[in-house]
């Protein structure tokens, strides 16, 4: 997959063009992709992609307490290589760009700079100033031209269409399993290995601090995962807890990810990690006293070893 910043000066064979956010690039995105790839063969073409950075939310939004999203541009850019892509072009999301209408952006954009003459979008994809752009606004802009547009329905399930709202609502509920169904993949965070206050080692189960790579990367609900982390190359299981840590810390208002990594007990601050949460193992419980938290994750441990071995 060859990425280009921008569409300018691009040399295209043929394109077949879809365009979107790809959050979380899940099940009802792979769908899309997979139309694409296999459109792009049919007329011995390439198959494009052009997605936005920063997320326009970034841009528009005028209160970022609440944004989150599912993929980093960089976590992006890995999940659309293994879809076979043949081009991602990342355009730059300003102000200036959300104020293009739907109908100059296909023309100027996708025709005129890109030679597009195969166009395929998603069953709910809207575009253009204020998502004004759709399936009918696209048909009436091109209506004069050699250009084809195909419309991809995507994936239902029988909670609905699979999307990436519906996916971070089920992490921030605690439904991982029916997040990872939606995406077809574990939800992984990638980050660095910070200084923590070193309870976990008091208790006999050392952890490392996770800070994310990404502020806006969406934090799962507080409580306790069965995970798996890639640290230096190398696999190990873990569990994670996401939360406040309310036996051991008074205030509620600090939340932390931490991951006890199983076989591995050495110095790792500063490093690189990926936590990617596998189950579900409970809510987060404020106990009594130390030993009956210690208590408690010893029989977590054994509930990872016995959901992951």
């Amino acid at each position: 997959m060859t990425i280009h910043n921008g569409y300018e000066n691009l040399n295209l064979v043929n394109p077949v063009v879809t365009l979107g956010i790809f959050d979380g690039v899940h099940r009802g995105h792979m769908v899309l992709l997979e139309t694409l790839v296999s459109r792009a063969k049919d007329v011995t073409g390439e198959s494009v992609v052009i997605t936005f950075t920063p997320h326009p939310r970034q841009v528009l939004d005028k209160n970022f307490k609440d944004l989150s999203f599912l993929t980093t541009t960089e976590e992006k850019m890995v999940l659309l290589e293994k879809a076979n892509i043949d081009h991602l072009i990342l355009v730059e999301f300003t102000r200036n760009f959300s104020k293009i209408l739907a109908c100059d952006f296909v023309l100027e954009v996708l025709v005129k700079k890109l030679g597009t003459k195969h166009l395929i979008i998603g069953f709910n994809h809207h575009f253009g100033r204020s998502g004004k752009g759709d399936l009918n606004t696209i048909k009436q802009c091109t209506e004069s031209m050699d250009f084809k547009v195909e419309q991809v329905q995507g994936i239902h399930t029988e909670e609905g269409a699979i999307s990436s709202s519906s996916i971070r609502e089920a992490l921030l509920s605690g439904r991982l399993d029916d997040a990872n169904r939606l995406l077809g993949y574990p939800y992984s965070i990638n980050g660095t290995i910070v200084e923590g206050r070193k309870i976990g080692r008091e208790l006999g189960f050392p952890t490392a601090n996770i800070e994310p790579d990404n502020k806006f990367k969406l934090i799962p609900a507080n409580g306790v995962y069965a995970v798996e982390t890639v640290l230096n190359g190398k696999r190990y299981l873990g569990m994670s807890s996401i939360g406040s840590n309310p036996t051991v810390n008074s205030d509620e208002r600090v939340k932390s990810i931490e991951v006890n990594i199983f076989e591995l007990d050495e110095n790792i601050y500063g490093m690189n990690i990926s936590v990617s949460f596998m189950k579900w193992l409970r809510g987060e419980i404020k106990f009594e006293n130390r030993k009956e938290l210690t208590d408690q994750m010893k029989l977590d441990k054994m509930e990872v070893l016995r959901l992951l071995s």
